[in-house]
């Protein structure tokens, strides 16, 4: 079983959730509002955010393995005028597209996920820079009144991509080792593993396939374990919605540890 989409899905669905962020910006009634999932942003603030990001992704994955590269000079700015917004952000994305498929997947790329389960590559570049404009698009959707799941195709690869990348870590767990299970209703499964010697991502068999005393219960069960569609546990993991929107069962507490968790790579 494999959930990692092939980089041309990657380069598809970045452009797709681009054009989604765009027609959400664009039905606003204004730019001033507060993003509900972002307080500290208005729709403004995000629609730059998402649009120097993308042309800094765009030079940093241009310039290799060299360090990161920060949005060009010569860029131009954020536009003013709204009427201007929806092209300045196609431009963007454009900028990001074309460096991707300029250097393919296994190029060596800086990153800044450092000893994580995710490589130092535009592959993996790819597939974080979706799930950031995936999920920033439910941002924008939240504030307009239009919330909408994250695609299953996004969604199913966004839990194991984001575990990968912004969980996986070689420092010790300060506390009892222990596991948090992951189990999308689309039928895949996860397991966190955190002990002395980090925190690290396996698939395991979905609930049901496996004898009990294997996956749920005995010396090898997770201390917790949610269940929800895919596109709410990348939801939950990006902390836009609350616990009690998806069903957990064990010791809940124990997210409350991994959140506090400061890792010192």
């Amino acid at each position: 079983m494999t959930t990692t989409l092939a980089f041309p899905v990657l380069l598809r669905l970045i452009d797709e959730r681009s054009k989604a962020f765009r027609a959400t910006v664009a039905s606003a009634p204004s730019l001033d509002v507060q993003v509900p999932t972002c307080p500290e942003w208005t729709l403004s603030d995000l629609a730059q955010h998402i649009g120097e990001g993308r042309r800094a992704w765009a030079a940093t994955v241009a310039a290799g393995p060299a360090p990161a590269k920060s949005v060009p000079e010569d860029a131009p700015a954020a536009p003013r005028e709204r009427e201007a917004l929806p092209a300045w952000l196609a431009a963007s994305t454009g900028e990001l597209l074309d460096a991707l498929r300029e250097a393919g997947p296994d190029r060596g790329c800086w990153t800044w996920w450092g000893a994580s389960q995710s490589p130092g590559n535009c592959g993996a570049v790819a597939r974080h820079q979706l799930q950031q404009i995936a999920v920033h698009t439910y941002d924008a959707q939240v504030t307009v009144g239009t919330p909408e799941p994250l695609p299953d195709e996004v969604a199913l690869d966004g839990v194991e991509e984001f575990l990968f990348t912004c969980v996986a870590t070689t420092s010790p767990w300060p506390h009892k080792p222990t596991a948090f299970d992951f189990h999308a209703a689309e039928g895949r499964s996860w397991r966190l593993t955190v002990d002395g010697d980090g925190a690290r991502t396996t698939r395991v068999p979905t609930p049901g396939t496996t004898p009990a005393t294997t996956a749920d219960s005995g010396p090898d069960a997770a201390g917790v374990s949610v269940h929800g569609t895919a596109s709410d546990l990348v939801l939950f993991l990006y902390d836009r919605i609350p616990a009690h929107s998806l069903r957990i069962e064990g010791d809940a507490g124990l997210f409350d540890l991994l959140r506090e968790w400061e890792p010192e790579e």
